[in-house]
């Protein structure tokens, strides 16, 4: 499931210097979607790139006729100033809803906002649910109960956006009965609040892998090779680094650059990762063969615990180097290996910690990650592959 964040920036927010800066700091955070007055569309765009939606009335005839000067969103939502928000009072069996009539008349209409003021309104975004693309869901005194409710009898229907004012809120919505909300619509103008909230979108994003160890029983020289270094354009952290292998069942932990030496300065963007043949992993399961990897690309970083995150690649630098030629045996008694460059300046994660290569020896215990199936174009395949 992709989770996004919507950031709420209509009039009810102040004048446009105030949405101004809310919607700027939405920019830099890097929020999906921006949710304005249709008045304001032209003005979002001039601020940046990011997908615009507009709260449109509901006089259906307007829509897409708007003058030459006003720029159109990517997505209408009706609600606003309706029975969606309580500004009219909603019809009894809502088959003469306004808001419904609009949403159900053009297909530029894709999301409605709702209020949950009751039970009633409950049952009035479930009925919208099955015409919006999107369906907005904005509690008082914001409780998760609506939202549980509504996850469960509408969540394959629509795209349920959660109204939220914090982070953790946030944090609480995308977890809602397991599943969670596809995506939050955040009311504030708390800048921090606000990068916060994307970060919890990207965190509920992540995977996160089991790793566990495995025994070495061989580490020998294996001559020189062509070694590639992958730099990201993310500084990693002291317990980052990527997962390379051999083979593709077996990846090994191995630790960024970020540790400062006698021999060279940190490098944090880096991973000293193995020779051209191995495989490093891609963000969602796949591999690559690390003699393609180039600027451009994206690689997942993991970090000892298996929370893993994406890096866009700079860069990748290819050298030939000494190398060794790492064996180890998982409790399974599966065997696999790979090679990593002989130079104290690489570091895998073992039982006593960041440890330089140089120091391994037969009986340390490395951190890996283990998966089934061979691998077909860095595609998981279910074939007998045999991998040696």
């Amino acid at each position: 499931m992709t989770r996004e964040v919507w950031l709420k920036a209509d009039d009810s927010v102040g004048d446009w210097e105030t949405r101004k800066r809310r919607i700027t700091a939405g920019l830099e955070a890097g929020v999906d979607w921006v949710l304005v007055d249709e008045a304001d569309v032209a003005r979002v765009r001039e601020l940046g790139q990011v997908n615009v939606a507009a709260f449109t009335s509901d006089d259906v005839d307007v829509i897409g006729e708007a003058e030459e000067e006003t720029a159109e969103p990517d997505a209408y939502v009706v609600g606003k100033g309706g029975e969606g928000d309580g500004t009219v009072d909603l019809p009894a069996d809502f088959s003469g809803s306004a808001d419904l009539t609009t949403l159900r008349r053009t297909d530029d209409v894709r999301g409605a906002y709702v209020r949950i003021l009751g039970k009633e309104y409950e049952s009035f975004a479930e009925t919208a649910a099955s015409d919006a693309d999107y369906t907005f869901i904005v509690g008082e005194d914001w409780t998760i109960i609506p939202l549980e409710n509504l996850i469960a009898r509408i969540g394959d229907e629509t795209t349920i956006v959660a109204g939220v004012t914090t982070a953790e809120e946030a944090d609480t919505a995308f977890e809602t009965l397991d599943i969670g909300a596809d995506a939050v619509l955040l009311d504030t103008d708390d800048t921090d609040e606000i990068r916060h909230t994307v970060r919890v979108r990207d965190r509920a994003e992540r995977e996160t892998l089991d790793l566990e160890w495995a025994e070495v029983v061989e580490i020998e020289e294996a001559g020189a090779a062509d070694r590639v270094c992958v730099d990201t354009g993310s500084l990693m952290d002291d317990d980052e680094g990527m997962l390379v292998g051999s083979m593709s069942r077996g990846l090994f932990f191995v630790y960024a650059e970020t540790a400062e030496s006698p021999y060279v300065a940190s490098r944090p963007f880096r991973v000293n990762a193995g020779a051209v043949h191995a495989y490093v992993r891609t963000p969602g399961g796949g591999t690559k063969y690390l003699a393609e990897v180039e600027s451009g690309d994206e690689v997942q970083i993991v970090d000892t615990e298996g929370h893993t995150r994406e890096a866009v690649v700079g860069r990748a630098k290819i050298e030939r180097r000494p190398m060794f030629r790492v064996t180890v045996e998982t409790d399974t008694g599966d065997r696999f290996d790979t090679l990593i460059q002989n130079a104290e300046t690489i570091k895998v994660e073992t039982a006593d910690g960041r440890t330089p290569i140089t120091e391994v020896e037969p009986g340390d215990e490395l951190k890996v990650f283990t998966q089934e199936g061979g691998r077909h174009f860095g595609e998981k395949v279910e074939e007998r592959i045999i991998e040696k």
